[in-house]
């Protein structure tokens, strides 16, 4: 297999292969694509009471598969990937690009196990997909989407350069929408 690696700016990599797979690598993460072995890993996000707090609370067994088997099987314009700590290679949580629910951007999400929030991994991690959408992607804006309960969170969307759009009611709570340009 032949790796092109081209340095991506904010201390990160970006090494793609013929296959099209994308691998993203920070100061401290390794960023792959999900596949069927990381299941294990990713269903720990999903069973988390303090990861789901702000995401609708956690899933039963038959949910979880269901959503994993729709990340194997994702469209052409979604993005799932495994974040996990270089030197360890322990899993650290999951980030994503996918259509967002009004259908108009791509939303970037992301769940991140509690031992590894506040330690900046998710700053690191967001940056380089941000990065990766507008300028590799070539989109011209990029969208997240949080309870603005949810404060951790929206400071984190702050930090990384984006702005609150506007702020929703949905799924029962109010949500506020970010979003970056690539003109920002």
């Amino acid at each position: 297999m032949i790796i092109l690696e081209v340095f991506f700016g904010i201390n990160s990599f970006i090494n793609i292969n013929l296959r099209g797979d994308y691998l993203f690598e920070t100061k401290r993460c390794i960023i792959k694509p999900f596949k069927k072995t990381d299941y294990a890993d990713v269903k720990k996000i999903y069973i988390n009471h303090k990861v789901r707090k702000y995401l609708g609370g956690i899933r039963e067994e038959d949910s979880i598969k269901e959503v994993l088997d729709g990340m194997l099987t994702m469209r052409q314009d979604s993005y799932y990937w495994v974040v996990r700590e270089k030197q360890s290679d322990s899993f650290i949580g999951l980030v994503s690009l996918d259509p967002h629910h009004e259908g108009l951007n791509l939303e970037i999400s992301y769940q991140f196990l509690p031992n590894w929030w506040g330690s900046g991994y998710a700053t690191e991690v967001i940056r380089v997909i941000i990065n990766y959408a507008l300028n590799e992607l070539n989109l011209s804006k990029v969208v997240a989407e949080t309870q603005t309960a949810n404060t951790s969170s929206c400071r984190l969307l702050e930090r990384v350069g984006m702005e609150i759009e506007k702020i929703i009611i949905r799924f029962g709570a109010e949500q506020a929408i970010f979003s970056i340009s690539k003109w920002s």
